[in-house]
């Protein structure tokens, strides 16, 4: 009888301790060291708080072979920019300021305006003019031909105009023009490759990959250097991947023309039930950067770790990204009701059945995609459970200690 009045009594003792000790804690939660404020704080010292907004819209899309393969469209020829440049037909070098050019000019016989009569005097029918170097102004002086503007013209063109001031003052005139050197149709190649360098245009012209070659290719692989090409003041981006994959994109560059390879590493994020962070190879975050051209879903949860066979929902699996609506119409889907071009999407995935492997293991992923594993439902109870089972073991303890101490 003693000894149930006793247990009775240290279990009575052992609930109100968990109670005031729960009570203690809540009302000392000022006094518990943190390292910023936490959300009541925040929202309780603003002076002004503005209503929350409307949801943002978005479209859920699970996946099929139809949307699968209009996505992977999208993402393959994504960024073909370069073939649309304005002048990428160049092919001619043309003389520019700066360059330094030689003239020749031949006579059809001795006694005209260049050649003397005395036959024995000097060999050949021809006279070289002195090089000279094209002005600010893109002239050159030849004599009794005057001042001829060249900057912008090929030899050919300015041998003709040669030629034409020169008829009726000499025999039968014929000009060779050439380029001794160029200084004003140049290229630069800079930024992420292992020599830049700057160089005169071919005369066939030179492509961009040919220009890159030269500079000593890239530092980094194809899928993290990103091109950039300055041309009359405007700028053009594209990834290096692009231009390898898709033959037109390697444009013939034109006088002036300034090339800039960047590194910028793709990346995408993976958030909910997947191991966590630090878990997997050392890798303490949840951004992760692409490993080859075209990663697919599947490769990307690989590198995360894969799912939480514990938490994870294998049936929800989600990738967030924004889709431009020439893709969701060509889909078969109305977004007329979004405001800007590119629509919020979310792509879902049931890889609770082999099917959804494969269109996993055949999904293109994209820059700073974000995948989400959702939880299984049965999480949430656990989650519930845990403490309350944690306090019925601490309560139950506490009592046998008690207990034993009397």
């Amino acid at each position: 009888m003693i000894d149930r009045r006793a247990k009775a009594k240290g279990l009575i003792c052992s609930s109100a301790l968990f109670a005031a000790l729960a009570f203690g804690l809540g009302g000392c939660a000022g006094f518990i060291p943190t390292d910023a404020p936490d959300g009541s704080a925040t929202h309780s010292n603003a002076a002004i708080v503005t209503q929350p907004s409307a949801p943002l819209p978005y479209i859920l899309m699970p996946i099929n072979p139809v949307v699968l393969q209009a996505t992977n469209s999208f993402t393959d020829g994504a960024g073909l920019v370069f073939s649309r440049l304005p002048g990428g037909n160049y092919r001619d070098v043309t003389i520019g300021v700066g360059d330094i050019v030689t003239v020749t000019v031949y006579e059809a016989q001795a006694g005209g305006l260049f050649i003397p009569r005395e036959a024995g005097v000097r060999p050949g029918n021809f006279v070289d003019i002195p090089r000279q170097q094209v002005d600010q102004s893109g002239n050159i002086n030849i004599p009794y031909a005057g001042s001829i503007k060249v900057s912008g013209l090929t030899p050919r063109a300015v041998s003709n105009i040669i030629r034409e001031r020169l008829k009726d003052r000499a025999i039968d005139p014929q000009a060779i023009v050439s380029v001794a050197e160029q200084r004003g149709n140049q290229v630069s190649v800079l930024g992420e490759v292992n020599t830049p360098l700057r160089f005169p245009v071919d005369p066939g012209g030179i492509r961009l990959m040919g220009a890159i070659a030269r500079a000593g290719g890239p530092k980094y692989p194809s899928y993290e250097s990103t091109i950039t090409i300055k041309r009359s003041g405007r700028t053009y981006n594209e990834s290096m991947s692009s231009v390898v994959r898709h033959p037109g994109e390697d444009v013939l560059l034109a006088p002036g023309d300034v090339v800039f390879l960047t590194r910028i590493p793709r990346v995408f994020m993976v958030f909910g039930s997947t191991p966590s962070p630090g878990s997997i190879g050392g890798t303490n975050n949840r951004r992760f950067t692409f490993e080859n051209d075209s990663m697919t879903l599947a490769e990307a949860l690989a590198k995360a770790g894969g799912l939480d066979g514990i938490r994870a929902d294998a049936k929800s699996i989600f990738v967030y990204r924004f889709e431009p609506k020439p893709l969701l119409e060509k889909i078969g889907l109305e977004v007329s009701q979004f405001p800007t071009q590119l629509a919020p999407a979310i792509y879902k995935f049931d890889m609770s059945k082999p099917d959804g492997w494969f269109h996993a293991d055949s999904f293109r992923m994209r820059d700073h995609d974000v995948i989400s594993v959702a939880e299984s439902p049965s999480t949430e109870f656990i989650k519930l459970m845990n403490p309350l089972n944690a306090a019925t073991v601490n309560a139950a303890n506490i009592s046998a200690t008690i207990a034993n101490t009397r």
